[in-house]
């Protein structure tokens, strides 16, 4: 897998390994995939730091906090469940991924999250995923600058069905956090390596206009991935089928 074979050079050369990753449906079989080949394989991952892009935050008197992360839907219960104890499980503790390695951008100082990332020099791979309905990336909606960074968003109605749908835990659309903290797109695109995922045919809109732009189109976040280094973006036959008759 490309992905852990960058890893293991990082190691190798004695650097960590900054991996940005979204929650939510569309990455999961790379997680799970992820998880299968370190068990067989049983690679030191524990040079790797986690850059998530971002977490639901509840508005209070005093300004915003995460959303308590016990909850299914919350970024931190994925993250912790489906990526790190799914990638450790079956890995002797020297080589698993620390606790500490798992980042989050802190609503109370988002914009110090891209300072930590240059800091510890800048995301190695970005894994992304656009929302179905607006072509929204981690939390950002139609709109957002190109060079955005690490925010408080209010989330748009579209974002908000689409991560019920990922989370029926939520129940209601009513109870999905109308918040959110995010990097930006600009910190998407200063990773070193990107690639966009898009599966099933619910993803055709989003793989038409990628495939349509020529660089960043604000009504349409995904196209962020055009100004990405080392860009690439892998979709599934249901996708690509959607959009048969379009100029390839």
């Amino acid at each position: 897998m490309r992905l852990l074979s960058a890893i293991e050079l990082a190691r190798n050369e004695g650097h960590r390994f900054l991996l940005g990753c979204p929650t939510g449906r569309t990455p999961r079989p790379i997680y799970d995939a992820m998880g299968a080949k370190l068990a067989k394989r049983r690679q030191d991952i524990s040079n790797v730091v986690l850059v998530m892009m971002d977490e639901y935050v509840i508005a209070e008197e005093s300004g915003f906090r995460y959303a308590d992360s016990h909850n299914p839907w919350s970024c931190h219960h994925f993250a912790r469940v489906e990526i790190l104890q799914r990638w450790n499980e079956a890995l002797p503790q020297s080589r698993q991924l620390p606790a500490g390695s798992l980042w989050f951008p802190d609503p109370k100082h988002p914009a110090e999250y891209d300072k930590r990332i240059a800091e510890a020099g800048g995301v190695d791979f970005f894994l992304l995923a656009s929302g179905a309905s607006d072509g929204h990336v981690a939390f950002n909606p139609p709109g957002s600058s190109r060079d955005s960074g690490t925010r408080i968003i209010e989330l748009s109605a579209e974002t908000r069905n689409d991560n019920l749908k990922t989370f029926p835990d939520f129940g209601t659309l009513e109870a999905v956090p109308k918040h959110g903290v995010s990097v930006g797109l600009g910190t998407i695109a200063s990773a070193r390596e990107a690639v966009m995922v898009v599966w099933g045919a619910a993803k055709r809109m989003t793989l038409r206009r990628i495939r349509e732009a020529k660089g960043h189109e604000a009504d349409w976040p995904a196209t962020i991935i055009h100004e990405c280094r080392n860009a690439v973006v892998l979709c599934d036959k249901d996708a690509a089928a959607a959009n048969e008759g379009d100029p390839a």
